[in-house]
């Protein structure tokens, strides 16, 4: 049912709700009786998390001069979240298995709300970092528990469609964080952006507290201390030499000792974890097709979306000249085609029709032409971009869903929260890589056409004496942002088609391997 059997050393999981809706005495596998109330619930934790990923954006001119903060500070305080937060994925994952979701959920929450509470009182710049860097380690929390739980409460039937709604509430929070942050912003001052999450995370956690059964791994071994401690190091020291390799040079001191450390510990990960009778990653996962394919066509496809929607943000702002809420308002049509596709069920019911590979395929694809369509028709201003956000948000609604549920239903049914802490991971991983490198490839054409630029397209329309220089230094952002775009569309849609390929062919093996067994 899920794509690889389980090991004979695991034990079967708990069932998540003992009542006979999920339970019944024939065996047949059903969903929660109360599945998509705790669907909602879930959501609304999640939505928590995915606001401040993008909220923090709008606000870096206001911290800048209030809390007379460096570039250094501000790259800390958007850095200090998301290097927890990815090098805390996979531990966190393994704890909800281990010492039950439910009991994670609530855990997560309380602790991304007292850090927003700090974050949001904080009266310097090394006390909005550390607040951020607990808020991440709820963030890791929550974002593993909540696909997790997913799994746990739908049936196989179900899963797709309620991942698409859980992936739907993904983009919206992507989208709204700019929209929430800019109007807080307009309102009040900077630290609301982070006090408006805690209304938002009590009510999630009353009624998590509430609704959401509890499930877990009920299996007697020790806790992979060891492996958690190896996979944290060895995953934080691999973002930070990604988020670094910008500003230091990739061949700096900095960012070469953060990667090599990266690669050592992680290959000690690999062979710890292929020793141990118990763990927290089993490296059998790899040897399946589908869930190989399904990661690995991931970090491709966050690496294009990732990095071309970070530029895209830029564009709207510095060379379409929208401020902050403008620019969130106008990156909303893509989240809210896949709200539309996703929440109607239209993108499951297309889904279903294709196929996984082909839905992978397909959705990439779109998502592919809608980046070709922003980077081409940039001289025509909105129109191109609102087309090719339409064009991702379509794509998005078919085949990231498809995506996420081809690499949790590949993973054993008490593995979930590891296997959505891999999912979260390569997520990124991927988005991180993504950043960097297509940011690289702007830089690098943007310089080399305005060659007497600062460090930034800021500091460059800063510096330039007339109209005319302007226009030519947005045209220069503009060549280079075609540029990153088209190689971020290339990705995206390799990414799909290895997806598919892999995929397809485990489908194959899985139809032969039951034509032998009926045969037999």
């Amino acid at each position: 049912m899920y794509g690889m059997t389980t090991s004979s050393r695991e034990q079967p999981a708990a069932a998540p709700d003992p009542s006979p809706d999920s339970a019944p005495a024939d065996g047949a596998p059903r969903g929660h009786a109360r599945r998509w109330l705790i669907l909602g619930v879930i959501c609304l934790a999640q939505l928590t998390v995915l606001l401040d990923n993008t909220v923090l954006n709008v606000a870096i001119p206001s911290l800048t001069r209030e809390m007379d903060a460096s570039t250094a500070d501000i790259q800390w305080m958007i850095n200090a979240y998301s290097l927890v937060q990815s090098g805390l994925l996979l531990s966190a994952g393994n704890a909800a298995d281990r010492y039950g979701r439910r009991k994670m959920l609530i855990v997560a929450l309380a602790l991304f709300g007292a850090g927003s509470l700090a974050a949001g009182l904080a009266q310097s710049s090394g006390q909005l970092i550390a607040a951020r860097a607990g808020m991440g380690v709820g963030g890791a929390l929550l974002l593993t528990t909540t696909l997790a739980v997913v799994m746990q409460i739908f049936t196989p039937e179900e899963q797709p469609k309620a991942i698409g709604i859980w992936s739907a509430v993904n983009s919206l929070g992507f989208a709204a964080g700019p929209l929430v942050g800019g109007f807080m912003l307009n309102h009040f001052w900077w630290g609301s952006i982070f006090l408006i999450n805690l209304p938002v995370a009590a009510l999630a956690l009353a009624a998590v507290a509430a609704y959401v059964p509890e499930s877990r791994n009920r299996q007697g071994d020790r806790p992979d201390l060891v492996g958690a401690v190896l996979s944290t190091i060895g995953m934080t020291a691999l973002v930070y030499a990604i988020i670094s390799g910008p500003e230091h040079g990739w061949t700096s001191g900095t960012v070469v000792t953060s990667a090599g450390t990266a690669a050592v510990v992680l290959v000690v990960f690999a062979y710890w974890e292929s020793r141990i009778p118990y763990p927290m990653l089993d490296p059998h996962f790899f040897r399946n097709r589908r869930f190989t394919g399904a990661v690995g066509g991931l970090v491709l496809i966050t690496f294009g979306m990732g990095g071309a929607l970070f530029l895209l943000t830029q564009y709207l702002q510095f060379v379409l000249g929208y401020g902050p809420l403008e620019a969130g308002l106008r990156t909303a049509p893509m989240a809210l085609t896949v709200v539309a596709l996703n929440f109607t069920g239209v993108g499951t019911k297309w889904s279903a029709k294709m196929g996984t590979p082909l839905s992978i395929a397909v959705g990439m694809g779109l998502m592919a032409a809608g980046l070709v369509s922003i980077a081409t028709l940039t001289g025509h201003g909105y129109s191109g971009t609102l087309l090719g956000l339409v064009l991702i948000g379509a794509g998005t609604a078919i085949g990231s869903p498809v995506m996420a549920h081809a690499v949790m239903s590949s993973v054993p049914r008490e593995k979930a929260g590891v296997g959505a802490g891999i999912n979260g991971t390569l997520a990124e991983f991927g988005n991180g890589l993504g950043v960097a490198v297509l940011g690289a490839v702007l830089n690098a054409r943007f310089a080399a056409l305005v060659p007497v630029a600062a460090a930034s397209l800021p500091a460059a329309l800063a510096a330039a004496g007339s109209d005319r220089e302007r226009a030519e230094i947005t045209g220069a952002f503009s060549s280079g942002l075609e540029t990153s775009l088209l190689v971020g569309s290339v990705a995206v849609l390799l990414g799909g088609l290895l997806a598919a390929s892999l995929l397809r062919r485990a489908d194959r093996a899985d139809a032969r391997a039951a034509q032998g067994r009926a045969d037999a």
